[in-house]
């Protein structure tokens, strides 16, 4: 079985500021790859440090990353194989503030067909 991230990354798709529009120095972006890893990249037009955070329900810290002042850019792809299902948040912030977008990751069965091929 394989994990499946939920309708909320499931293209790719610029993260979301929910409180308002209010105008960040960065831009982030997350989808899920073909090998079911969710892909996160940042984009930052100012010198300043911004970090990159997974968290499951419970607000635990699954994945940390620290993206230095100097950075321009970065992108990781995260492997959710081994998360168990649930919702979980994905945030990335700075001192002037953060984007965070919640999605579900959930077990789909394998589906098997049965092809017969007859020959004469």
């Amino acid at each position: 079985m394989t994990k499946l991230a939920g309708s909320v990354l499931l293209s790719a798709a610029t993260l979301m500021n929910p409180s308002g529009p209010k105008n960040l120095s960065f831009d982030a972006s997350a989808f899920v790859t073909v090998n079911k890893q969710v892909r996160v990249a940042v984009s930052k037009k100012a010198e300043i440090p911004v970090t990159v955070l997974l968290r499951d329900v419970n607000k635990n810290i699954l994945f940390h990353q620290s993206i230095s002042k100097m950075e321009s850019s970065y992108a990781v792809k995260l492997n959710v194989n081994d998360l168990a299902d649930g919702t979980y948040e994905l945030e990335v912030k700075s001192t002037e503030g953060s984007i965070r977008k919640e999605f579900n990751l959930s077990t789909q069965p394998t589906q098997q067909s049965s092809r017969i091929v007859a020959m004469q």
